[in-house]
């Protein structure tokens, strides 16, 4: 292990070195990549990058013990698909020309392979092997989308492949893996935010290459189902990404094919992130999934509800971001004009079907680990035969309940407390009719009551977080949007929450509640829906300094006199506008 790791201190020093003379080299020699409309950086930026990846990870490689056989066919699967990267930007290839490139270097990777006796698969198994290559690949270099996104994602995907399945893959194809990472995190020092340089389609297909080609090595040599979906959690963002692209570009009528805007990140900052903190969330879903992959891959039937939780976590993720708009109203003729429009309209709009098939998912995954958690053991597979017996009796009770308690006529958008009491009767009515139907069913026999206690704590947690997770969403994204105005509220009282209410719930206000300011000691070092009372008026010069304060808004009408013009003379001084809020009913 202290060898891979030097191995990868070493890619990522030389890395760093090799894409300053990369760089510089690129400017010269006019490889600069202009903005364009379906492009999202907005200053010409120099490419090629992928060279100084390249020779990064050949150093580690080399710092490492050298290029073992074992790893010959992934460095060859990737310096095929890095030259015909370099051919993509020098001379643009078709979609099919780039397709085709892609499924003939899998193809004769699988073959590989299976020549080293590490594929068991069959004919089907191994077609599905070339377009899970193929696919695994053309996601990535659709990822590289957005300053620092490729690189640091697949640069997590990486060291978790090599660290989850390091027996599969053995110390070889580890040392590659490693030494991309290295190469990868040295790159970062140039394309992270605001980009100095862009990997390029060379850089972008071989690392999605080497990726692809380990963790598919990985999937044969394990040959199980839990291993395919270990190697799945680890690449889950380029994978989510993707399918989240093709299927959205599909119901819009646009090509599949054709560059846009409109991809996981893209959506992130429209609906309020800046592009950091977009990156970096993309990050942390890339490494909770190599966290999952880590816990699937040790076995146990522990592990499949929190890969089911992880599932649906990432499930309302992408429920999220479809809202966010990214094509005009127009443009979506092919889900108008389909034969199921109007089904697909009606799911789309009110939802209520999704949620009922998401509450199935919960319900069943809550009622599992209740299970898991309560026993232990022999006698963990006594009780498991009680679970599948009761699992449909208990789904119908539960849905009924849920239903009963007005749960489906909820807003997700503005779930809040007042909402709980509905959560928390749905749950509980579902759990005394899951026990008298036990109760009646089976007379209650290899039953225990702990676990429906149990059971209902977990869904009611789980129906809270789905429920409220578009507003937190929401409210994450407005605290951190760089395009909106940093504003502070004078004035804590019942108007001045309605003031930062709005401005958190919609875009058109264009201002982010920074900070509450009031004059009654009761409310001062309080929050006030998540915004903080800094403070008295007193502290006003002080605030407006420390948090870069642009706007400051009086919400009260008792606010006026002496007050009013202290706080027009301090902001006055440092040409900070103040404006007042009125509500009248007309």
């Amino acid at each position: 292990m202290p060898g891979l790791l030097a191995a990868a201190l070493v890619s990522a020093l030389v890395s760093l070195i090799a894409g300053a003379l990369v760089r510089r080299a690129a400017i010269r020699a006019g490889a600069v990549v202009p903005p364009r409309p379906e492009r999202w950086h907005r200053h010409p930026t120099p490419t090629f990058g992928g060279i100084g990846i390249a020779v990064g990870t050949f150093a580690g490689l080399l710092a490492g013990g050298g290029l073992a056989v074992a790893a010959w066919p992934v460095l060859a699967a990737g310096a095929a698909l890095f030259v015909a990267g370099w051919y993509d930007d020098t001379a643009p290839m078709s979609a099919l020309a780039k397709m085709v490139s892609t499924l003939a270097v899998a193809a004769f990777f699988i073959f590989t392979l299976s020549k080293t006796g590490a594929s068991p698969w069959h004919a089907a198994l191994v077609v599905l092997a070339i377009v899970w290559f193929a696919g695994l690949d053309n996601a990535i270099n659709l990822l590289d989308n957005m300053d620092g996104l490729a690189a640091g994602v697949t640069a997590i995907a990486a060291a978790s492949l090599a660290i989850v399945f390091h027996d599969e893959l053995g110390p070889a194809l580890a040392l590659v893996l490693l030494s991309l990472t290295g190469a990868l995190a040295g790159f970062l020092g140039w394309n992270r935010h605001p980009a100095r340089l862009f990997m390029g389609n060379c850089g972008s297909l071989a690392i999605g290459g080497i990726v692809a080609a380990c963790a598919t090595t990985a999937v044969a040599r394990a040959a199980t189902p839990g291993a395919a979906a270990a190697a799945a959690l680890i690449l889950v963002v380029p994978i989510v990404d993707s399918s989240f692209v093709v299927l959205l570009r599909r119901l819009a009528g646009r090509s599949t094919t054709r560059g846009n805007i409109d991809h996981t990140s893209h959506r992130l900052v429209s609906a309020g992130f800046s592009e950091p903190a977009a990156v970096a969330l993309l990050y942390v879903l890339g490494l909770a999934g190599a966290v999952t992959a880590s816990i699937i891959k040790s076995g146990g039937g522990a592990a499949w509800p929190i890969a089911a939780a992880f599932a649906v976590a990432v499930l309302m993720m992408g429920l999220y971001l479809a809202r966010v708009p990214a094509y005009a109203g127009q443009d979506f003729r092919a889900l108008q004009n389909a034969p199921i429009a109007p089904l697909l309209a009606d799911l789309t709009f009110r939802w209520h079907a999704g949620e009922v098939l998401l509450d199935l998912l919960l319900i069943t995954t809550c009622y599992y680990a209740a299970y898991r958690i309560r026993f232990e053991g022999d006698a963990l597979t006594v009780f498991l035969s009680s679970f599948r017996l009761s699992l449909p009796a208990i789904l119908g009770c539960q849905l009924a309940a849920l239903y009963g308690s007005g749960l489906y006529s909820r807003m997700w958008s503005t779930f809040g407390l007042h909402d709980l009491s509905t959560v928390l009767r749905g749950v509980a009515s579902g759990v005394v009719l899951s026990v008298l139907a036990v109760t009646y069913f089976y007379k209650f026999e290899r039953f225990s009551r702990s676990v429906f206690i149990i059971d209902a704590v977990l869904l009611t947690i789980a129906i809270v977080a789905t429920r409220s997770s578009f507003r937190v969403l929401g409210r994450i994204a407005a605290r951190s949007s760089p395009q909106k105005k940093r504003v502070l509220i004078y004035g804590a009282g019942v108007r001045g929450q309605l003031l930062a209410r709005e401005m958190l719930a919609s875009d058109a206000w264009g201002r982010n509640p920074v900070a509450f300011v009031d004059d009654d000691g009761a409310k001062r070092a309080r929050r006030m829906l998540g915004v903080p009372v800094r403070g008295a008026v007193t502290d006003l010069e002080v605030l407006i300094r420390r948090l870069g304060i642009e706007e400051v808004l009086i919400s009260s009408p008792a606010i006026n006199g002496l007050a009013e013009q202290r706080v027009r003379d301090v902001c006055g001084a440092r040409g900070i506008e103040v404006r007042r809020l009125y509500l009248d009913i007309r």
